[in-house]
């Protein structure tokens, strides 16, 4: 059985983690723009509770987030996230596709009273 292919640009562990939220009743905000001097995004926000996600592609394929540079870059940007007062959860596409990443994600929502 051949997987189907997401069109350019989205990933499978986004696209599972959009669709558990919108299952949960939940709306975030895809690609918010957290900062305002860098372009920095989180691939889905709450803003109105300050909690940031982030699905991490390639961790098993040496992928960006997995390499170096990428990695480096990564932590600049959530160091930058938690002292702007944001809480960043960060998933692999295994725990997104699991449903692992949006009860976490809930979980956390609900302590933060959301």
């Amino acid at each position: 059985m051949s997987r189907a292919r997401l069109p350019q640009g989205l990933s499978a562990g986004e696209e599972a983690f959009a669709q558990h939220c919108r299952a949960y009743g939940l709306a975030p905000e895809r690609e918010y723009r957290f900062h305002s001097e860098r372009k920095w995004r989180f691939d889905f926000a709450f803003p109105d509770k300050k909690v940031g996600v982030e699905i991490e592609g390639g961790t098993w394929t040496s992928g960006r987030h997995s390499r170096g540079t990428g990695y480096e870059k990564d932590l600049c940007k959530y160091n930058a996230a938690v002292r702007e007062g944001w809480k960043v959860l960060r998933f692999s596409t295994r725990m997104a596709t699991s449903g692992e990443a949006i009860e976490e994600v809930s979980a956390t929502l609900r302590e933060a009273g959301l």
